[in-house]
């Protein structure tokens, strides 16, 4: 079998593998990865793979030098396409202002709306393209991008096409996700039911065009558990895959709501109540983690790890990027949120940033880890353990990124 792309030398392989219908962490020492086109043609001991293959005059080799590799990251929560600072808010949670707080008086996502209204396509595009760029840099390979901070028709059809058009230019998978029900706007407070309305009877039908995913923010101070079930239920009969906020901030049903109706992901989750978690795990219903916010906005709440394992839920982490409550672009940076924050084993985390965030954009058949079949995206790491994205606290270790079996980022030629 002719190969285009080998990697050699590898000190650390990283990749799951089913262990009595469960993914487990395995690791192969003097490895190699054999690449043909976009896909993984063979992975394991070096000696095995390149008794498989064939290696020719235009087979790019890359002598991994005795470091790791991983699959690259997949970040399945984020909100990149936005304009406007919301520093200040910094300053008033440090003073003791909450988030709903800062919401109530006009802050929040009401501010980054007002400002990304304001701004074009253009705009925008190049933006986002700058914080999909550094999100890049630290190794994410796959990104799932909501709209949300448009809140009307036409703005938030906006925000998809520039997520279409950072598709069309960018290297990386981006799956779309439409979040209409992100916040009531100023101009229907008082309206709520109108708005809904207005999702339901418009906004949905438009969105489907350029959306994979709905999404709806269920808390307090957001939608209700009513409104999210008839927004998603609508969105599933038009061929929607689901999404939910949920539980963020108070116990709001979310997760009860995700489940019962098969969600594919349910994301925040510091207050679930059991039940919910109960019909997550039924559903095969991911919970995504986002510890970074909790980090930002100094939340005293943690989800319930310990009960999301016994219920067998998988467990993915997300940086949440967004300008408010989550700047943050680095999943490494996740991992070590997760692990000192809320607990997760280094195994589960690296889990929890690769083959679980791809289940939680339903991509977990192409993305997500490193095995014969699966897309060739790889990170090569300066380390010679994948422990060290934890250890080393901050510090980029990504030295390569391919992406479809393309380096697309390199230390060693930038």
């Amino acid at each position: 079998m002719k190969v285009d792309l080998i990697i050699k030398n590898i000190g650390e392989l990283v990749f799951f593998e089913e262990v009595h219908d469960k993914p487990e962490l395995k690791t192969v020492n003097h490895a190699a990865v054999a690449v043909q086109g976009e896909i993984i043609a063979e992975a394991g001991e070096e000696q095995d793979v390149l008794k498989k293959v064939e290696i020719n005059s235009e087979t790019v080799i890359i002598d991994a030098e005795g470091k790791t590799v991983i699959p690259g990251f997949v970040d399945p929560h984020t909100h990149l396409v936005y304009t406007g600072c919301r520093h200040n808010e910094l300053q008033l949670r440090l003073h003791g202002k909450s988030y709903l707080e800062i919401l109530k008086a006009g802050g929040g996502i009401i501010q980054t709306v007002k400002a990304t209204r304001s701004a074009d396509e253009d705009e925008l595009l190049n933006l986002a393209k700058k914080r999909l760029d550094i999100m890049v840099s630290y190794g994410t390979t796959t990104v799932e991008i909501k709209s949300g901070y448009g809140l009307s028709t036409e703005s938030e059809l906006k925000i998809l096409r520039v997520i279409e058009k950072l598709k069309n230019i960018s290297p990386v998978d981006i799956i779309p996700t439409f979040l209409g029900a992100h916040a009531i706007p100023p101009e229907f407070r008082g309206a709520r039911e109108e708005y809904v309305n207005l999702i339901l009877n418009e906004m949905l039908e438009e969105a489907k065009k350029y959306s994979v995913f709905c999404d709806v923010f269920l808390d307090e101070g957001a939608f209700t558990y009513e409104e999210a079930k008839r927004i998603l239920t609508k969105a599933k009969e038009l061929g929607y895959k689901l999404k939910l906020h949920a539980d963020e901030l108070s116990n709001s049903g979310g997760a009860k709501l995700a489940g019962e109706l098969g969600a594919v992901s349910a994301d925040h989750l510091d207050y679930p109540d059991e039940e919910g978690l109960y019909k997550m795990g039924k559903s095969g219903t991911v919970a995504v983690l986002l510890p970074g916010t909790g980090f930002f906005l100094k939340s005293p709440q943690k989800p319930p790890v310990g009960l999301m394992r016994k219920l067998g839920i998988p467990i993915a982490l997300a940086t949440d990027h967004n300008p408010g409550s989550s700047p943050l672009y680095s999943q490494a940076l996740s991992m070590t949120f997760g692990v000192f924050n809320y607990g997760l084993t280094p195994e589960e985390a690296l889990m929890a940033v690769t083959l679980n965030a791809a289940k939680a954009i339903d991509m977990h058949d192409k993305v997500g880890n490193i095995k014969k079949g699966l897309q060739a995206d790889l990170l090569i790491l300066d380390a010679h353990s994948y422990i060290h994205l934890i250890y080393e606290v901050g510090h980029n270790l990504v030295e390569t990124v391919i992406k479809k079996g393309k380096v697309i980022k390199s230390k060693q030629n930038s």
